[in-house]
Formats: structure tokens, sequence, C-alpha cells
């Protein structure tokens, strides 16, 4: 069974061209899959989709083998499926790094303990201990990068969408998550413009064109 499965999806910006028209794909447990396509051509509005950020104009969302239409369809979908955003500051917004990685699992109705206990075992995980009381917003761009990762990875996700996630890194920074990504088991759906760390990480590819997707 597919975790995700999109099927025929239309979409357009108001007043503009359509972005998708006609795209399907599915990502199966396991897969890493990454999803190529020129500037502008929607990969990052199909990542939108998949969480429900952005509602296709006409399609079917099929997640963990269920029909996703309304917002309350897509709670499921945002606890199970993480997704590391392009800036990083997008996604970081407590005062430390701590407190970033615990506000995830304590949404999700954990203790504090258990997500103090979770913050120390996934930045352990990550090598990032050293990070753990550093004032977010002070941070190097690939510590933030990593530290976002840490984020996502604390909500113990099934699936990973990863958009651009190789952004401001130096090689040193973009081979340790390349390092920490490849030791995943998590089924992951990759946007990069970087022909090497795609290869490396998700050598199977669908291209996005003319709003449709090709393997």
């Amino acid at each position: 069974m597919a975790l995700i499965q999109l099927t025929d999806i239309h979409f357009a910006y108001p007043g503009q061209a359509p972005v998708l028209a006609g795209a399907s794909f599915a990502l199966d447990e396991g897969q890493r899959l990454s999803l190529t396509g020129p500037n502008g051509a929607g990969k990052s509005t199909l990542l939108r989709i998949i969480l429900g950020l952005t509602r296709p104009d006409a399609g079917e969302v099929t997640i963990f083998g269920q029909s996703r239409r309304a917002e309350a369809d897509f709670h499921e979908v945002r606890r199970r499926i993480g997704l590391v955003f392009q800036d990083p500051d997008d996604q970081l917004f407590c005062p430390t790094v701590a407190e970033d990685v615990a506000f995830g699992p304590l949404n999700l109705g954990k203790s504090r303990d258990e997500a103090l206990s979770i913050v120390e075992k996934v930045l352990s995980d990550l090598d990032l201990r050293h990070l753990r009381d550093r004032i977010t917003h002070k941070l190097s761009g690939g510590e933030k990068r990593l530290v976002t990762l840490a984020t996502v990875l604390a909500m113990e996700p099934e699936v990973l969408l990863l958009d651009e996630p190789t952004n401001a890194l130096d090689p040193k920074n973009e081979a340790r998550l390349l390092e920490i990504l490849q030791a995943l088991p998590q089924a992951m759906l990759l946007v990069s413009h970087d022909p090497v760390f795609r290869e490396a990480l998700a050598p199977a590819k669908v291209e996005l064109s003319e709003g449709r997707l090709a393997g």
C-alpha cells in the first residue's frame, strides 16, 4: 500500500496559469524518491498539498490508505509526516534549541519529562547536544538546518518531506546531513537542486514538468 498517493491533482494560484495539471504519483513504504523539475514547477506546492496546507482544485489525495479532503483529515497526516522547510527560520521559533525540539512532542501530548527525554535522545543521535541550550536565532545556517531536522525527528514521523535541505549548508554540514538522513528508516520525498545529494540519498526520481509527473 502506498503511504502517499496523489491522483490527477490540479492546482492554480488565483489569476495565474495552472501549476499542477493532472499530477499523479505514489510513495511506498521505505521508498526514497526525488521530486525534480525547474524552479516554479510546483514542487513545494506539491509538498504543501500532501500536508493539507494547500488544497488542490481537483484530484484525490490519499495518505495512509485514506482519502484526505477536509482540514480535520490532515491532523493525523501532520502528526505522521514531517516536513523540513526550505528556510529553517520558518520552522524555528522558540528561544532555545531544546525548547524548539521539545515543542512538537509537547504538542502531541507528551509530558514535560517525556519531551525532555526525546530532546536528549534526538540531539544525541544527531550529535547536536552541544547546541542544546543555545539561542536558536544565533546559530549558523548549517546549525539551524540540523536543528530543524531534529525538531522534525522528535515527532517520530513515518515519512520525511525534505524541501531543499542543503540550502545554506557548507560542504561539512551537507556531508553530515547526508550521513544522518541515509541512516534513517523513513520513506522520503526529496526536493533538491543538488544532483549529487539527490543521487546519494534518493536516486529514484519523478520529474514535474508542465504540471504533470513522469518517472
